[in-house]
């Protein structure tokens, strides 16, 4: 059996991306979708530099990034709850899926987000 093949199946968790521009509502969004069960963990990141376009223009925000781990079955539950609550009107919400980490963290995804 190659190492591959050992790997823990990484289907069943998401790694889910959003971003917002005032930490006091990352905190609050990060707070309320762990309380929800529709993610186990939220980590928030310092603000960054965001350069995009929108509407033809290209603008420049402080943006903090919001990384969510969840669970396949609990994705849309979760994306419609980001949807209706976040702040702006097309937000970031992006999920990769996680294709390997450590069985008991994977695991420990599952169980939190039953």
């Amino acid at each position: 059996m190659s190492d591959a093949d050992t790997l823990h199946a990484g289907a069943e968790a998401l790694l889910v991306i959003t971003t917002v521009d005032d930490g006091d509502v990352a905190t609050g969004l990060a707070r309320e979708v762990v309380e929800q069960r529709l993610a186990a963990c939220v980590h928030i990141l310092s603000p960054g530099r965001s350069v995009y376009l929108w509407e033809g223009q290209v603008e420049e925000a402080e943006e903090h990034t919001l990384l969510l781990k969840t669970s396949v079955q609990r994705y849309r539950a979760l994306e419609s709850w980001l949807a209706a609550r976040h702040p702006y009107e097309t937000p970031e919400i992006i999920a990769l899926p996680i294709s390997a980490g450590l069985p008991d963290y994977i695991d420990w995804i599952e169980q939190c987000t039953r």
